[in-house]
């Protein structure tokens, strides 16, 4: 099992990484700034223009310590990728399913499957906890509909009527999101997602979060050998971690949704941590960024158990067993990809 270590976020965008000895040395305007243990971390996250030194990129490539690069503003940029690892037969088998629409749909649809199961998971853990804030009879009506979905999407064997089931459980699931947000409403207000930009509040912290949820799937399915830009339920398309893509989607709403709401009603982000752009967009000012980036990793160090292997573990080191389980299944260990279905 992968150890769950740190993940060091770089926000300060004059930054610029280097290598010396064993430690990640951080400079600006040429002055060390701060200096950090490599074999302490599993991962870094830069979100500065100069970047690193290609002799860090290799260190950290070469002991497995995953280096992503984002902008300033929290846009994915690009990921720094060692000597490709793990069995060659793995991705082989994985292209050879991606090649053909009849079983990528076999495994497309469990990640469905534990999408919509968790999304009507959230809804129902909201009127349970809080039945005097929140529309209740709307809420269950909509966690019914997702209900009569699951049977649907189990059974579907083609890609297009797979992906318009999960559009439509979407939409109802976020019809019903404004509802969850129980505080600072008038700040934070939803009417849809908004995507490239975010519109609001709560979309760019929703962007933000599944940008880090992508990055952690993508370093996970490296981690087992697998191709993260050769998806089942995501097509393959340049620059795209499809694979990632597929993964993250049963993880959306109980890893980065439920944070996302607890940010805003427990009011660790607040108005002050956002700024508008001439063109409509809103995006996180450096403060909030340290702030949520701050809350995301306590949230990835929280013990759960794993409700299919029945341990605990981390909240962090989720998107790394879901990758082994897949390609446990991939090597054919294992009948059927079991789903992350929270309980």
């Amino acid at each position: 099992m992968r150890k769950f270590l740190n993940t060091l976020y770089v926000l300060n965008k004059d930054a610029y990484l280097s290598l010396e000895g064993e430690n990640i040395v951080l400079l600006c305007n040429k002055a060390e700034i701060g200096r950090v243990p490599l074999h302490t971390l599993e991962g870094i996250v830069c979100f500065s223009y100069p970047g690193a030194s290609p002799a860090l990129m290799g260190k950290c490539a070469s002991l497995g310590v995953d280096l992503s690069f984002f902008s300033p503003q929290g846009r994915f940029l690009a990921r720094a990728v060692g000597e490709e690892r793990g069995n060659v037969l793995l991705r082989q088998t994985q292209y050879r399913i991606a090649d053909s629409e009849a079983e990528s749909c076999l495994y497309a649809r469990n990640f469905i499957l534990g999408k919509v199961y968790n999304a009507r998971w959230v809804l129902e853990r909201a009127t349970r906890d809080h039945p005097q804030r929140v529309p209740v009879e709307q809420l269950k009506r909509t966690s019914a509909q997702l209900a009569a979905a699951l049977p649907l999407i189990e059974q579907c064997d083609d890609l297009d009527q797979l992906r318009g089931l999960e559009g439509e459980a979407a939409q109802r699931y976020f019809d019903c999101f404004d509802s969850l947000i129980l505080q600072q409403h008038d700040d934070f207000p939803f009417a849809g997602r908004s995507r490239r930009p975010p519109l609001d509040n709560t979309n760019a912290l929703l962007s933000f979060a599944y940008s880090l949820l992508a990055s952690d799937c993508t370093a996970a399915l490296q981690s087992v050998g697998l191709d993260p830009y050769v998806g089942f339920l995501h097509r393959a398309r340049p620059g795209r971690r499809s694979l990632a893509l597929d993964l993250m989607e049963e993880l959306r709403a109980v890893y980065a949704d439920r944070f996302v709401l607890s940010c805003i009603n427990q009011k660790i982000m607040t108005p002050k941590h956002f700024q508008k752009q001439e063109n409509g967009a809103v995006l996180l000012t450096d403060e909030g960024r340290r702030a949520f980036l701050g809350g995301w990793q306590t949230r990835k160090q929280e013990t759960i158990t794993h409700p299919f292997l029945n341990e605990k573990l981390p909240w962090g080191l989720v998107p790394y067993v879901q990758a082994l389980l897949l390609a446990r299944t991939l090597r054919g260990d294992m009948e059927l990809y079991p789903p992350f279905f929270w309980k």
